[in-house]
């Protein structure tokens, strides 16, 4: 290929649809960065799950091996660098390979320069400096975007706790975060003794604690990609968080929207600006590429406050990569593979990001991840398969026809549902049944899910069938895991 500076967004377009190097996203399932192979030639998904039957033509997944329990998705991806198949698909299309993934550790980066491949992403050692919410602070405070009223102390007990807060005058109605783990895991509302004795082992010496001053707010999520150019930011997404239907995990987070009126035009712009100053400060601390921000947005005053960072794709990059300003020009991820290809590249990040805050540039979507919510195990025996589902006028769901396009959904009526538990597997309290993608929103103007969505809910749960079976055979194997796999 030509090795000339790119000039603009359609010399990168035909930079990518004539990729020669594979690029592959090794992870649980290819459900982050669906899409992104129809604009990277050779780029490849593999995968521990199969949601699709084998029925895409780019997801790999090799047969099961024997394994100890998975910890981690890092573990996950680490058996599969190992594995005999997906190492012979890598020697056999040759090339150059450059690895994507959603977590990797060291023990990742080991096995890929084993491979002779290169991990497109910073070195796991500076991710999970800037995953630590305890930094994720100091790095806001730096690029001056301001964190909820909070202080960082370790906690010994409540009393302990009561002292702490009281000098830092952030009253007794809590929010503790410990420094890794994701929102429904992890974060605990505290307002009394008792709340704190239910979570104590999970606060007392386990560190440094960011304690938070309680708001009445609303939860959004932006991503954005830090390149040498400057950092690309995307739309301001709402977040499903905590709903009963889909998640027994208070303050878990459970889907997205994307729509141009999610917040007023003022919380948009400021949260656009906000994002491209830590992005910018990222850059100053070493890290660079794709990066998301939450942002909890006080209902009464409208104030923006920096909540977490995931210094990485997330499981709402799909909503952000399948947006209609990522198909007027390229998804948000390309300029990602871009800034790590060493391609030279000029790029007006000014007005891409301008053009990319107009709303006319954003379609409406929502997604939503269900999960088993009863407090019950039993296997699998049917389950709903991937594809377009749609919606009758008496509210009943049903299979309509099978497709890996998010963009064959047609109107409010279908969905598409994107499979994770298969016949077979265990269905836990917690465990992920499959995402559900459709047109329009998921919730009400106040926030809370609309009826609509109710009604897919119930009708892709009422499409899985399960078998009981003696919980003395479970033991802590089938215990709900502590990581999420999207």
């Amino acid at each position: 290929m030509a090795t000339r500076e790119l000039q603009n967004i359609s010399e990168i377009r035909r930079h990518f649809h004539r990729n020669e190097d594979p690029v592959y996203f090794i992870s649980a399932t290819n459900f982050n960065l669906l899409g992104i192979d129809e604009w990277c030639k050779n780029f490849k998904y593999i995968c521990y799950i199969d949601c699709y039957d084998g029925r895409h033509p780019n997801v790999f997944c090799p047969s099961e091996q024997p394994h100890a329990e998975f910890q981690s998705i890092e573990e996950i991806n680490n058996y599969l660098l190992q594995h005999k198949e997906v190492i012979d698909l890598i020697k056999r299309r040759g090339g150059k390979p450059k690895f994507v993934f959603l977590m990797f550790d060291e023990e990742t980066e080991r096995l890929s320069k084993e491979l002779g491949a290169e991990v497109w992403f910073p070195k796991a050692k500076l991710r999970t400096k800037c995953d630590n919410k305890i930094e994720t602070v100091r790095i806001g405070n730096k690029a001056g975007v301001p964190s909820v009223p909070n202080t960082l102390s370790e906690v010994k007990s409540y009393e302990h706790l009561k002292k702490i807060c009281d000098k830092a005058g952030l009253g007794h109605d809590l929010v503790l975060q410990s420094a890794f783990g994701d929102s429904g895991h992890t974060t605990f509302f505290i307002k009394s003794e008792a709340d704190f004795r239910r979570h104590e082992h999970e606060i007392v010496g386990e560190g440094e604690i960011k304690i938070m001053k309680r708001i009445d707010c609303r939860g959004s999520a932006i991503e954005a990609c830090a390149t040498k150019e400057g950092t690309i930011v995307g739309p301001l997404m709402t977040e499903l968080v905590g709903f009963k239907e889909l998640t027994p995990y208070r303050g878990g987070w459970c889907g997205n929207e994307i729509f141009s009126t999610a917040f007023p035009p003022k919380t948009r712009q400021r949260a656009r600006e906000l994002t491209f100053q830590f992005g910018e400060q990222l850059r100053k601390e070493g890290y660079r590429g794709y990066f998301e921000l939450d942002f909890l947005i006080d209902k009464k005053t409208g104030e923006i406050w920096l909540g977490e960072l995931n210094p990485r794709i997330t499981g709402a990059s799909s909503m952000t990569n399948h947006a209609a300003f990522a198909h007027a020009d390229a998804p948000l991820f390309l300029f990602h593979l871009l800034e790590f290809s060493k391609k030279k590249f000029h790029l007006d990040v000014e007005a891409l990001n301008a053009r990319w805050a107009d709303a006319e540039m954003i379609d409406s979507w929502s997604q939503m991840v269900i999960k088993h919510t009863d407090d019950s195990v039993d296997i699998v025996t049917h389950a709903p398969q991937t594809g377009i589902y749609r919606m009758l006028e008496d509210g009943r769901v049903v299979y309509d026809r099978f497709d890996y396009h998010r963009r064959a959904v047609e109107s409010e009526n279908e969905a598409f549902f994107l499979r994770i538990l298969r016949p077979g597997d265990f269905r836990y309290e917690g465990a992920d049944l499959g995402i559900l993608v459709t047109r329009g929103r998921s919730m009400t103007n106040g926030f809370k899910l609309n009826e609509r969505a109710k009604k897919w809910i119930h009708g892709i749960k009422q499409g899985f069938a399960a078998k009981p079976f003696e919980a003395v055979q479970a033991g802590p194997a089938f215990a709900d895991p502590a990581f999420k796999i999207m």
